[in-house]
């Protein structure tokens, strides 16, 4: 690993492999809201569905795919699956780039860059 500018560590390519994923995961609108619903609370999947506005099959979807990512986890509770994230990392990355751009809508005159296709 060579050093960086300010002396930081350049992560390995492992690690950059890993967190690229776990961007990627989060870059879907359906799932970053998932997440962000579930960082307010736990809930099963009938709810996230309904909070999310989402078809329960999509819904049921990407929390496979949050839950083999490792950035959500389950439990059973009776008959029912309760969804929860209990990584406090990735609700607080997720949490100040939400409010970095909610900011930014807020400010009216600053336009929000659009980076899709970069």
């Amino acid at each position: 690993m060579a050093a960086g500018g300010g002396g930081f560590e350049d992560p390995s390519a492992d690690v950059l492999a890993d967190a690229a994923a776990a961007f990627g995961l989060l870059a879907s609108p359906a799932r970053l809201h998932i997440v962000w619903a579930l960082a307010q609370g736990e809930s099963d999947v009938t709810g996230l569905a309904e909070r999310v506005g989402g078809a329960l099959p999509a819904v049921s979807q990407h929390l496979t795919k949050l839950k083999l990512a490792g950035l959500v986890r389950s439990r059973r509770e009776g008959r029912r699956q309760v969804y929860f994230v209990d990584n406090t990392d990735v609700v607080a990355v997720m949490r100040l780039m939400v409010g970095q751009m909610r900011d930014r809508a807020e400010q009216g005159g600053v336009p929000t860059p659009r980076l899709r296709g970069l």
